[in-house]
């Protein structure tokens, strides 16, 4: 795992043709937006987060935001130690975000 500055997180994802964008947060902070092209898997879901993510592609690099950071770093770990090479977590969370936000059914 990773912790990325806010640039250097929007840019790995964005030269990474492979990268997924992964929002932990839950269904009432996701109302408020998310960034464009996230899956959304709330991390307080608990097992059924586990369950989920099992499902993800375990190659492929993941860049993981929350709200604040702090959930996102424990995704991070979570999935980290179920086999997952590459995870991002966005410091600073969508609280510090800067750049673009779309609603859940927009995409």
């Amino acid at each position: 795992m990773a912790d990325l500055t806010q640039q250097d997180w929007q840019n790995g994802y964005k030269s990474d043709k492979e990268a997924v964008i992964l929002d932990v947060r839950t269904d009432a902070e996701v109302a408020f937006g998310l960034i464009p092209g996230a899956v959304h898997i709330d991390i307080y879901k608990g097992y059924e987060f586990l369950e989920q993510v099992k499902l993800l592609d375990w190659e492929k690099p993941y860049y993981v935001y929350c709200r604040v950071g702090e959930r996102s770093g424990q995704a991070c770990n979570i999935m980290q130690q179920l086999g997952f090479k590459y995870t991002y977590n966005l410091m600073g969370g969508m609280e510090q975000w800067h750049g673009p936000v779309t609603t859940k059914n927009e995409d």
